[in-house]
């Protein structure tokens, strides 16, 4: 099942930052979003997953298919990486959680406390969650932040192998991860600025 997306206007702080956004992703397939800092990537990704309304527009395929990774881990600093990759995959219900740890090369620091890692493996533990989701459309917001190269390619890896099984995947990223992506340039999309007369769009 594909995710439609069809002229979607969003906003932040209550300002139109984005309008007319409309592209399909279907099964297998990868869309890169690009566009410069502040254009409203995440305010983007953040509506089409269900977590803020947009002014106008539709999402037709997500529902409850969207994995959502932002740009904080969520991750319980107290637990350790098994008891933090074991508690989400008790919330979605899904596999075992043997396969994401060897993806993100994690078993090896199955036991550490996630407080005790470093920020690239924090990362690396965040990302992992979404392979013990179970959902078919994973929409993620700059992934790899904190990531050295050979965890790059392992991310690059995880979220190939995801497509190749019928997965589909939506991400935010100024680098090239080497995935058979389209890309999706966000520039001509840019919301026109309010008039200074249009008092009551503002508060839209």
């Amino acid at each position: 099942m594909s995710l439609n997306v069809s002229d979607l206007c969003i906003a932040r702080g209550g300002l139109p930052v984005l309008e007319g956004v409309s592209f399909i992703l279907r099964p297998g397939g990868a869309l890169i979003l690009r566009g410069p800092n502040g254009i409203g990537k995440t305010t983007l990704l953040r509506s089409i997953a269900g977590l803020q309304p947009p002014l106008g527009g539709e999402v037709r395929g997500g529902e409850d298919r969207i994995a959502y990774s932002a740009h904080s881990d969520g991750l319980k600093s107290a637990l350790t990486v098994t008891e933090n990759l074991q508690f989400w995959a008790s919330v979605f219900g899904t596999r075992s959680i043997e396969a994401a740890l060897a993806a993100y090369d994690l078993t090896a620091l199955h036991d550490r406390p996630a407080g005790t890692l470093s920020a690239g493996q924090k990362r690396r533990l965040g990302l992992s969650r979404m392979l013990v989701t179970g959902r078919p459309i994973w929409v993620m917001d700059e992934p790899t932040v904190s990531l050295d190269q050979a965890s790059v390619a392992l991310f690059a890896a995880a979220v190939q192998a995801h497509l190749a099984s019928g997965g589909l995947a939506l991400i935010a990223t100024h680098i090239d991860l080497g995935l058979a992506a389209d890309v999706l340039d966000l520039g001509p999309y840019r919301a026109k600025p309010l008039a200074l007369d249009d008092f009551d769009g503002a508060f839209l």
